[in-house]
């Protein structure tokens, strides 16, 4: 008779193979896409060979589950714009948690013969993906603005989580010691929820993108528990690899901004130090028109990214700009800081939307090095990322955290609708520069006069 349990264990292999090759795939702009579909082949292999297992009695649902996943991920993918992709991936995050809460209340559910070791991976299944699941939904109201994006505090907020971690811990052992009381499983549940809540609920808009990178690595380690209680080595493989994966990438951010993940966790930057420095200068304003004169006669151009770009959509403006300052004789080069957006490689994202060679995206390293011999460096909607205060005023919040140079170009443009600061809530002294200039308007509108002073 044909053993199905080696098809499915050889299948797994191939599939864990294959995750790794996609995660490879990833880590590069131009194979990036390639990635996602290797590693989705993998998963929906590994799904439908899991299908022929003997325990599986009934798997309708489970095809109807396939379908109506992939007409909601369809739809999701044609019809969510660029600019909200943060949203969208944040609200993934929170539904892999979610999937992992059901695995593991499933497992136990009415099942009183389960050792204490898959008891305790399940109350982690549960745990992790609760967290997830409530702490990805408050980041997604955090990035769509429906509640403030500032990091929200209470009187005894401290307090309050101390005691949650108790009861947590103290729901962890009656969870253990009497797994068929459906309570306590409510309890685990019910904590898990308000612990996400209130991890996410502190941190301030500029770390968003930390926080995503932490949330997504939590649904992996949360699928890596739920991997266990199954008995699934698939299951344990992929969530393991999300997990691993996550922490590299929200290490290698906070790194970016010079904080440990444990300050990002406990105060959102605007309370990381009350900001009193007040930065006094002249600000220089220029038209649009004017602009264009400096552009035609630049050699070098280098452009600098930010979340206005993606408010303004301004992105397929940009890539017009581009291709008439080319034409011109002009180098144009995209600046790209590792914080720039809402979520990891959100710039990225919306420049390929815009058919911007990645070829032509530097890292903050890169470009650094050679800033200062670019005519005109052209700052579209970021802030905090292009600071100089970060290398110049010990006194500032976020001092010492490894900005865009771009202060040290020859010329800069800045595109703000007004003076407001950043996320970081701080002055920024490289709007008084000598070699400034605010051009105040939408960042779309500003892109599109001087294009068509080229055009004239």
């Amino acid at each position: 008779m044909f053993d199905f349990t080696l098809l499915i264990n050889a299948v797994y292999v191939i599939s864990a193979t294959l995750f790794i090759l996609g995660l490879k795939l990833l880590s590069h702009p131009s194979t990036a896409r390639k990635g996602n579909l290797v590693s989705s082949i993998a998963m929906f292999v590994a799904i439908i060979v899991t299908l022929l297992d003997k325990n599986i009695v009934s798997f309708e649902w489970i095809v109807i589950s396939i379908i109506t996943g992939s007409v909601v991920g369809g739809f999701a993918a044609k019809r969510i714009e660029m600019t909200s992709m943060p949203e969208l991936v944040s609200l993934f995050n929170g539904i892999g948690g979610l999937a992992s809460v059901a695995v593991g209340w499933s497992t136990v559910l009415g099942n009183s013969d389960l050792s204490i070791f898959v008891l305790f991976v399940t109350f982690l299944a549960l745990l992790i993906g609760g967290v997830t699941f409530s702490g990805s939904v408050v980041a997604w109201a955090k990035l769509s603005e429906k509640i403030a994006g500032r990091p929200l505090v209470f009187k005894g907020q401290a307090f309050a989580n101390v005691l949650l971690l108790v009861l947590v811990c103290l729901s962890a052992y009656l969870f253990i010691t009497e797994p068929t009381l459906l309570t306590w499983h409510y309890l685990v549940i019910g904590l898990a929820l308000v612990l996400g809540v209130m991890v996410v609920l502190p941190i301030g808009g500029a770390d968003m993108p930390v926080v995503i990178s932490l949330l997504n690595s939590y649904s992996g380690l949360a699928a890596c528990a739920a991997g266990f209680a199954l008995e699934n080595n698939l299951l344990i493989v992929a969530g393991a690899l999300v997990g691993a994966s996550g922490i590299i990438l929200t290490n290698i951010m906070c790194k970016a901004m010079n904080r440990s993940l444990v300050n990002v966790l406990t105060s959102g930057f605007q309370a990381v130090v009350k900001n009193e420095m007040k930065i006094e200068g002249e600000i220089k304003p220029l038209t649009a028109e004017d602009a264009f004169f400096v552009l035609e006669a630049a050699q070098s151009v280098v452009v600098i990214p930010g979340y206005g770009m993606a408010v303004a959509q301004a992105q397929h403006a940009l890539k017009e700009l581009q291709t008439l300052l080319e034409s011109n004789g002009a180098e144009v080069a995209y600046a790209i800081h590792p914080v720039a957006g809402r979520m990891p490689g959100h710039m990225n994202v919306l420049l390929a939307e815009a058919d911007v060679s990645y070829e032509q995206l530097f890292e903050m390293d890169e470009i650094n090095a050679r800033i200062d011999s670019f005519d005109v460096a052209i700052v579209i909607g970021a802030n905090d990322v292009v600071n100089p205060a970060a290398r110049e005023m010990k006194g500032s919040p976020i001092y010492g955290m490894p900005v865009i140079n771009a202060d040290l170009a020859k010329n800069v443009f800045v595109l703000k609708r007004g003076m407001a600061t950043g996320f970081a809530g701080v002055d920024n002294p490289l709007f008084f520069k000598d070699n400034s200039r605010m051009i105040f308007g939408d960042a779309k509108e500003t892109i599109n006069t001087i294009i068509r002073q080229f055009a004239d």
